[in-house]
């Protein structure tokens, strides 16, 4: 299993109903769901994964490289971007994150620092070369995004409206 399914339960609220309904326990929602709704927005949300993931490779990068850069890049103001801190954003185990950032280093998209304040930290930061191929990405991603977001709107738009359902056990 990936570190995603190992962790998905700490993550995610729902996981221990799924757990508990795929077990034979019975699940009442208490509402309606339209599950027309939750079925295109699970759609849209895979078919932009997948534009993004032919972007990502069509530059040069594995979808994975592109997420790390990616998140490299917008990491929140005031944070320093560690190998920890970035395996915690792309939902990964450390030894993971060593090894990705190890492959993004020799292809020269990012540069390792030690941290001044705490030399035993090492700090990640984007090469000029990552910058040049996240600006074409994100600009694409951008677009994708423009020419989703009708649908996507009018979704979450329905989601926002819908009744909160607990599940019972």
């Amino acid at each position: 299993m990936d570190d995603r399914g190992q962790n998905f339960g700490r993550r995610h609220a729902l996981a221990p109903v799924v757990r508990a309904a795929s077990n034979g326990a019975s699940v009442d929602y208490g509402a309606s769901v339209d599950y027309t709704a939750l079925a295109e927005f699970r759609f849209l949300l895979r078919g932009f994964v997948e534009f993004s993931e032919v972007a990502a490779r069509h530059a040069g990068l594995t979808p994975r490289q592109h997420q790390a850069l990616l998140q490299i890049k917008g990491f929140p103001a005031g944070q320093a971007v560690t190998v920890g801190a970035l395996a915690a954003r792309l939902h990964v185990r450390h030894h993971s994150a060593v090894e990705l950032i190890d492959r993004l280093e020799q292809g020269g998209l990012i540069e390792r620092l030690a941290d001044r304040a705490d030399r035993r930290r090492v700090l990640i930061r984007l090469t000029a070369k990552s910058e040049a191929l996240l600006e074409s990405l994100a600009l694409a991603h951008q677009r994708e995004l423009q020419r989703l977001c009708p649908a996507l709107s009018g979704l979450l738009e329905k989601f926002s409206h819908a009744p909160a359902a607990m599940p019972r056990l």
